[in-house]
């Protein structure tokens, strides 16, 4: 068996992977958007269809995803995605055409795909191929990491740089995480179907019954999930009328999504699987709904940190699931899962933008993603006995 020394690197790879695929390329857009909405002339519609493109390259990442079973090409394609997250950051201070913004965050989707899906394929087959346990709770903390470290890095070059100077700034801390990403990432084992015992791994697919029950409340998780994740630091710093409380609060949220995913791992070894998640839709749409009845910032904080120890918890457990039925290619049915959570992404935030712009609020848009929320606790309390 791999010494600890081995384990931690991986884990660690993957996390960083993470931080710089999802938390940086994916989620710094979120802070970022209201001084490009003040200094680059992006308006509100088109920063809703910015947010929309990127969820579009996030589910041909995950469509890719699905679709193949060579370890060695996940590898591969794992790795040119460390590459593009660089790339889309850095190039997102290069111009103020929406063109080309739309392309790079687009190429930011398809990065956060290679690292949410391929990367945590690629820890979860090395974990169980080497006797550890099969969970990812330790590895999806480098999401909740990634949102508060560019929430932090936002708050404090608010006052200091403009918007390319940030894009900038987060473009280098991107390049230095992506050599321990690329350097402890192990190659794939050639044995990659078999236990370092030598015993074959087993897929164990679920009733097709459940799959679909949990597809569709999976979507319903992405509609609650991406309204409030795109909007919150525009919705926050519209409701406190400040320039700067949105990225605090965007921090809370990380702070709460970093720890969250080991914690509902051990909630679903208590009760399982199925219940840990009906519980985390439940916290999690008290948290989506809170802000649309109470602009207090003190009700946005704990908004914010509830639905950070919710969202990425519903995510592990998911997904953790999907990979455990399907050990040897989790990235598989991993993939099938985040094409209905990513089609949601994609709709949600271009209607929320449009309706903003009409309205002069996102109220409306928090208030959806509540009712989906609320339809998908009633999905997911279906799956009960299922299984």
């Amino acid at each position: 068996m791999d010494s600890h020394v081995d384990r931690l690197k991986v884990l660690v790879a993957g996390v960083v992977s993470l931080v710089l695929m999802l938390g940086i390329a994916r989620f710094a857009y979120t802070p970022l958007m209201p001084v490009m909405q003040l200094q680059a002339g992006l308006g509100i519609s088109e920063g809703g269809w910015l947010a929309s493109i990127n969820y579009i390259g996030y589910l041909s990442g995950a469509i890719i995803a699905a679709s193949i079973s060579s370890m060695a090409l996940k590898d591969k394609l794992y790795r040119i995605g460390l590459v593009l997250a660089v790339i889309s950051t850095l190039a997102m201070m290069l111009t103020t055409n929406i063109i080309l913004w739309a392309l790079m965050r687009y190429l930011a989707g398809l990065s956060s795909a290679a690292g949410l899906l391929i990367g945590s394929g690629l820890v979860l087959n090395w974990l169980i191929r080497h006797g550890y346990r099969s969970e990812l709770g330790l590895h999806f903390s480098g999401v909740g990491l990634g949102i508060a470290l560019v929430s932090l890095a936002s708050a404090l070059m608010v006052n200091a740089l403009d918007w390319q100077q940030q894009w900038l700034g987060l473009a280098i801390v991107s390049l230095i995480l992506a050599i321990p990403a690329w350097v402890w990432m192990p190659r794939p084992d050639i044995n990659s179907h078999q236990m370092k015992s030598g015993q074959h791994l087993q897929d164990t697919p679920p009733p097709v019954v459940f799959s679909r029950l949990l597809m569709a409340a999976y979507f319903c998780a992405g509609v609650g999930y991406v309204i409030s994740a795109t909007f919150i630091v525009a919705i926050v710093n519209e409701q406190s009328h400040s320039a700067n409380a949105g990225n605090w609060v965007f921090l809370v949220l990380g702070a709460g999504a970093a720890p969250a995913c080991y914690l509902w791992d051990r909630v679903a070894r208590l009760c399982g699987d199925i219940p840990a998640l009906f519980i985390a839709y439940l916290i999690h749409t008290v948290s989506i709904m809170l802000p649309a009845f109470n602009e207090d910032i003190v009700t946005a904080y704990i908004s914010a940190f509830l639905f950070g120890a919710t969202f990425m918890g519903i995510v592990s457990l998911v997904l953790s699931m999907a990979g455990r039925f399907y050990p040897t290619k989790p990235a598989k049915m991993m993939g099938k899962m985040t094409i209905s959570y990513g089609c949601a992404q994609i709709i949600a935030p271009a209607v929320t933008g449009y309706v903003a712009h009409w309205t002069g609020s996102y109220s409306q848009g928090l208030l959806m993603a509540g009712i989906f929320m609320i339809l998908g606790s009633i999905l997911v309390y279906q799956l009960r006995n299922r299984i």
